[in-house]
């Protein structure tokens, strides 16, 4: 069974696409709850995976220990990054993956993993410090099928951190050690994870809310996670990006 993977941290960022694919509950993924359903005579297992890096690396593990899918894709919502053009409502495109709040605080102020010497992933003749890469030509025509119908959208590097940003001041400080537009809390442990399973990977999230000085009235949840639900429906279904080849 190689049915493509979604992975969202709630079941609220999954509940479109659950109806979209007419998925019934899957059980036996260890503690998680998936489903399984079909978009364009394609299987397709959603996975709600907790909020998170622990749960999300715990998560992907369990899934492609027993899954072997031609691509696995996190979604959900995320926090616009200051200088990305990105405003509420928009889908924003990982070109890669950042630890920017793993490291250490020195008195010279913060450093990287680098700094320990212990890298966050080692295989491949790779040594992946705090910052992850991704498959730049599957990011790339995923937004440009978004694009190409309507959606608006921006391509870029993440953050995942643990602790959200919730001034404009923290925001800028991570922005500095690691430019990127688009703050989650699980897409580089996912991505970590796919890396090391050699499985295609691609983040796609809602904007719902900008990473300024915390303001609830701003945001807007919903918006966010049924713009991205929607283009994932159609992404999934009618676009033939590289990893279809082998499907």
């Amino acid at each position: 069974m190689n049915p493509i993977i979604v992975t969202a941290s709630t079941g609220l960022e999954l509940s479109l696409l659950i109806d979209g694919c007419s998925a019934h509950p899957f059980p036996g993924v260890g503690h998680l709850d998936c489903f399984l359903g079909s978009l364009a005579g394609r299987e397709v297992l959603l996975a709600e995976t907790g909020i998170g890096k622990v749960n999300a690396a715990c998560a992907a593990t369990l899934l492609l220990e027993r899954f072997t899918p031609p691509l696995l894709v996190n979604t959900g919502c995320g926090g616009g990054c200051a200088g990305s053009g990105l405003s509420v409502g928009d889908l924003a495109i990982a070109s890669g993956e950042s630890f920017p709040d793993e490291g250490v605080e020195t008195p010279q102020g913060w450093r990287g993993l680098d700094l320990i010497g212990i890298p966050a992933y080692r295989g491949g003749g790779e040594r992946i410090f705090n910052q992850v890469p991704l498959d730049a030509e599957l990011a790339a025509g995923a937004l440009d099928w978004a694009r190409g119908r309507g959606f608006r959208g921006e391509l870029g590097p993440f953050h995942t951190v643990s602790t959200c940003s919730g001034t404009a001041v923290r925001g800028d400080e991570l922005q500095r050690r690691y430019p990127g537009i688009c703050e989650n809390m699980e897409g580089g442990a996912l991505a970590l994870v796919a890396l090391a399973y050699g499985v295609p990977f691609l983040e796609v999230r809602g904007i719902s809310n900008l990473v300024e000085d915390r303001d609830l009235s701003r945001w807007d949840l919903a918006r966010a996670v049924n713009q991205v639900q929607k283009f994932l429906l159609s992404y999934l279904q009618l676009s033939s990006p590289a990893w279809r080849v082998s499907c």
